[in-house]
């Protein structure tokens, strides 16, 4: 059985950075695409970022674009979000997830069936 889990969130200032990162455990990991969503309070959850795990292309949402980078370690099966420029609208429980079969539709949560529990991040204005 597959697991995800998320670390690195935490308070930052708006403007600072952080880095989360994604484990997975489980002998039967295998994704083609790993992604970031993210839900703030009273929201839904939303499409942050993905990569193709083979190829590590990035895909990413528009008010990720250009902040934030995706990136995957697949010797140590671990998938990271650095983001910067941190805005206080950033504020979210930011969760990762794994996709078994290859999509086009990488930003629809109903792609990824394996999601970690999730870790909060606090921008400050």
């Amino acid at each position: 059985q597959v697991q995800l889990a998320e670390s690195g969130g935490g308070l930052v200032e708006a403007g600072g950075s952080l880095r989360l990162s994604c484990a997975a455990s489980g002998r039967t990991f295998a994704a083609i695409t790993m992604g970031w969503f993210r839900q703030a309070p009273g929201k839904e959850r939303e499409f942050v970022a993905a990569i193709r795990w083979n190829s590590g292309i990035g895909y990413y949402s528009d008010s990720a674009k250009s902040r934030f980078v995706i990136t995957r370690d697949t010797g140590n099966k671990t998938t990271d979000l650095q983001m910067n420029s941190l805005k206080p609208e950033d504020t979210a429980v930011y969760y990762c997830a794994a996709a078994p079969l290859y999509s086009t539709q990488f930003t629809s949560e109903s792609t990824y069936k394996t999601w970690g529990q999730g870790t909060q991040v606090t921008v400050s204005s």
